[in-house]
């Protein structure tokens, strides 16, 4: 009886949900895209770990400093996006730090995979973590566009409104033309 009654008005708080995906700083697309980076980038540091022996270490160094960092700080950037846990940090510029970090790191991960490609001493561990970089890059360079194409460039300060739902952009309010209080003769 009391199921017949109460389980048609019950209904789950999305409020309450730790998961927040999607969200107004991150959709399932780039939600996804931003997990496949993580891994990317997880599995280029792992295959850059295993190479036993280096002719130039500099090359690997680096590539071993931008994969793990790629790593770890997209997936603490993933934690926060996509949990409540972003509301708590006090950080109010959210686009604005997706965008900046995901361009950096997209051009950090190129020139990384791009020197360690050109020194190495060819083995296949490192031609592997080569091609991963590579993945990576391309994966960082598509959220960059990504983000771009759905939210537009987080940095746009030409005093000029966005066109909202298709319509024409509305400009700044005109002064009224006709006092609401006529002066007193």
């Amino acid at each position: 009886m009391a199921s017949q009654v109460y389980s048609p008005t019950t209904a789950p708080n999305p409020k309450d949900s730790w998961f927040m995906v999607p969200s107004d700083n991150l959709d399932k697309i780039r939600f996804g895209i931003k997990v496949v980076e993580v891994l990317f980038s997880f599995v280029a540091f792992i295959l850059e770990e295993v190479v036993s022996s280096c002719v130039n270490c500099s090359s690997l160094y680096f590539f071993e400093f931008v994969s793990c960092t790629a790593f770890l700080f997209t997936l603490l950037l993933l934690i926060l996006l996509s949990t409540v846990l972003h509301t708590r940090v006090g950080i109010t510029c959210w686009p604005s730090l997706d965008f900046v970090y995901t361009g950096v790191i997209a051009v950090l991960f190129l020139i990384a995979s791009i020197v360690f490609a050109s020194d190495h001493s060819g083995s296949a561990y490192e031609n592997i973590a080569v091609v991963f970089g590579f993945f990576a890059t391309v994966l960082f360079t598509v959220d960059l566009i990504m983000f771009v194409k759905t939210k537009g460039f987080p940095f746009k300060k030409d005093g000029k409104p966005e066109a909202s739902n298709g319509g024409p952009a509305v400009g700044p309010a005109q002064p009224e033309e006709e006092k609401l209080n006529p002066p007193p003769q």
